[in-house]
């Protein structure tokens, strides 16, 4: 089959939800179109913006980073700038690929990356919360590393002056994390998924510009770009109901191509409905003085609780 839009090299990728057949060029352009058009549909990045992109070593946020850096480089007069940001969760056996993966990819490219660890920033990594949290009370792993990792990205963010912050959460996350808030009963949280940015208390603004592609894509972009990633996933992701919903999602996706994108669509509406940003009222944390929705914020909760079971 030639490709749809040039109708001159042969296709490499069909992309059923549309019916389209693409090239490996216009496979690509189109990714990074799709990725643009979104940034500029949301304003989610200005002027002299000084962007921290969340970068784990995996196909996701590689593949931001190569875009954004395209990006910046197509149009220099804006004065961006761009920054690659690691969280170290301490998990030995998986960690340690992908941090090398990131430094090299980040000297090829030229951008600044800066690493930050939770035993740094918290006094107990992620292997040893697995090993301290206590099993009466209903602390998953996932719920433990992703406070952990949204603190920890947020200060990474501070310690370099960005204003912006770029994580690579594609369309198959928000639909997932939907379906969680949806069957917790957490329609406040369903708000905040809308992805037009909010600019926090503190001045830093939020931004996901692979919101509006499949994972799928992402990976098959990453590996036509020979983007180096950790293809390996987390030994402790399975605890998660996210991967119940990926595989249900994916079910769907292959007998219907096109629903994920139908129920992507259905989502924004209700969630712009209920969009807004999380609410802190000014309140304080106690223990660390950032913003909290609570006497205690839910950082400070966990780390109370590991570290007292540390103790024993």
């Amino acid at each position: 089959m030639l490709c749809s839009k040039c109708q001159k090299a042969e296709s490499a990728y069909h992309r059923a939800y549309s019916g389209e057949y693409l090239c490996k060029k216009c496979f690509m352009r189109s990714m990074e179109d799709k990725a643009a058009k979104t940034i500029s549909k949301y304003s989610m990045i200005g002027y002299s913006d000084r962007v921290a992109v969340g970068v784990s070593g995996g196909k996701d946020s590689l593949s931001l980073l190569y875009v954004l850096k395209i990006l910046f480089e197509q149009h220099p007069n804006n004065g961006n700038e761009l920054i690659a940001i690691t969280i170290d969760e301490g998990i030995k056996g998986y960690r340690d690929e992908s941090l090398q993966i990131v430094k090299d990819f980040c000297a090829q490219l030229g951008v600044e990356s800066r690493v930050l660890s939770y035993k740094f920033l918290f006094g107990v990594d992620m292997d040893e919360a697995m090993v301290l949290r206590p099993s009466e009370k209903k602390m998953s792993s996932c719920s433990m590393c992703g406070t952990f990792r949204r603190r920890a990205i947020d200060i990474a963010a501070e310690t370099v002056d960005a204003n912006v912050i770029a994580t690579a959460h594609n369309m198959d996350d928000q639909l997932q994390t939907f379906m969680i808030n949806l069957l917790a009963g957490d329609v406040e949280r369903i708000g905040w998924i809308y992805p037009e940015p909010v600019q926090y208390a503190s001045g830093m603004k939020k931004i996901k510009p692979f919101i509006e592609i499949y994972e799928y894509e992402i990976a098959f972009y990453a590996l036509q770009r020979e983007i180096p990633f950790q293809s390996e996933e987390c030994p402790y992701m399975n605890e998660s109901i996210r991967t119940d919903l990926r595989e249900f999602f994916n079910r769907l996706e292959k007998d219907h191509p096109g629903i994920k994108h139908n129920a992507y669509n259905s989502m924004m509406k209700i969630s712009k409905t209920l969009h807004s940003a999380p609410s802190t009222e000014g309140r304080k944390c106690s223990v660390c003085g950032r913003d909290s929705t609570g006497d205690v914020c839910s950082v400070c909760k966990n780390v109370r609780v590991l570290t007292s079971n540390k103790q024993i």
